[in-house]
């Protein structure tokens, strides 16, 4: 069932994705060599703890932590873990916050220290395919919209899109409905509608869009050792066009 949001309740859903946002502007000092991915979960849950939110992620799905912490070609849902970061690694953050019942749902990219221009790249043309999409989000047009302009820019520049992982509706729960790819076509799939919350989180490959599975049935990996990256933002449809609900003013309202 798909949800539509009241502008009272899509403003409960901006003050938690502002909180989420600035738990991500923090983790741009905390994250560098030699501390761990346990490190940045501990800051987390403490961060969002203080500031009056809930670490939603913890217990969903019997997941047991505030973070997924992703590391080089680990595609998404990496485990914390107390390796040290090294320069050079690519680490892709994804959390959950609950502030007073409203849901964000946020994944940023970081580069660990010094790192190389193939890294910066892929961040780049990541960050980009993320808001190509997001300027699809606009009442009349389909999901697939959304997923088309993503696919097209990010294969343009070399890359690939995973495909066995799918952006989704967001409040009154972590995941609602509508479930969506990162590719497609034109003019296909739900039409979005004003009050619709969505999330568009595009994980893109140096290499292969195919991926494998770790033996903890969560972490997954690029097929072929390759290098993934990762944005996501939450996006409420409006009559004006897509607010994002989770960077806290910084890429502002197209």
């Amino acid at each position: 069932m798909i949800t539509l949001k009241s502008k009272r309740e899509i403003a409960k859903m901006e003050a938690s994705g502002a909180l989420l946002a600035d738990v991500h502007k923090q983790l741009r000092t905390f994250i560098k060599p030699g501390i761990t991915s346990w490190d940045i979960e501990v800051f987390v849950r403490q961060y969002i703890e203080r500031h009056g939110g809930i670490a939603a992620q913890i217990g969903f799905e019997d997941y047991e932590y505030a973070t997924c912490c992703s590391i080089n070609d680990e595609i998404c849902h990496g485990f914390p873990r107390k390796k040290a970061l090294k320069d050079g690694d690519l680490i892709k953050v994804d959390m959950c916050i609950d502030l007073n019942g409203a849901i964000s749902d946020s994944c940023w990219a970081y580069a660990v220290g010094e790192t190389t221009e193939e890294t910066k790249r892929l961040m780049n043309v990541t960050k980009k395919a993320l808001y190509l999409g997001i300027e699809q989000a606009k009442v009349g047009n389909r999901v697939g919209d959304i997923g088309h302009a993503i696919q097209t820019y990010v294969e343009s520049q070399g890359y690939s899109v995973v495909r066995d992982f799918i952006a989704h509706g967001i409040g009154p729960t972590i995941h609602e409905e509508p479930f969506f790819a990162h590719y497609g076509e034109q003019g296909k799939g739900i039409r979005l509608k004003e009050g619709m919350t969505i999330t568009i989180e595009p994980m893109v490959n140096a290499g292969s869009w195919e991926m494998q599975m770790e033996s903890n049935g969560w972490c997954a990996k690029t097929k072929d050792g390759s290098l993934s990256c990762q944005y996501e933002h939450s996006i409420a449809i409006t009559e004006t066009g897509p607010i994002i609900l989770t960077s806290q003013g910084e890429e502002g309202t197209y």
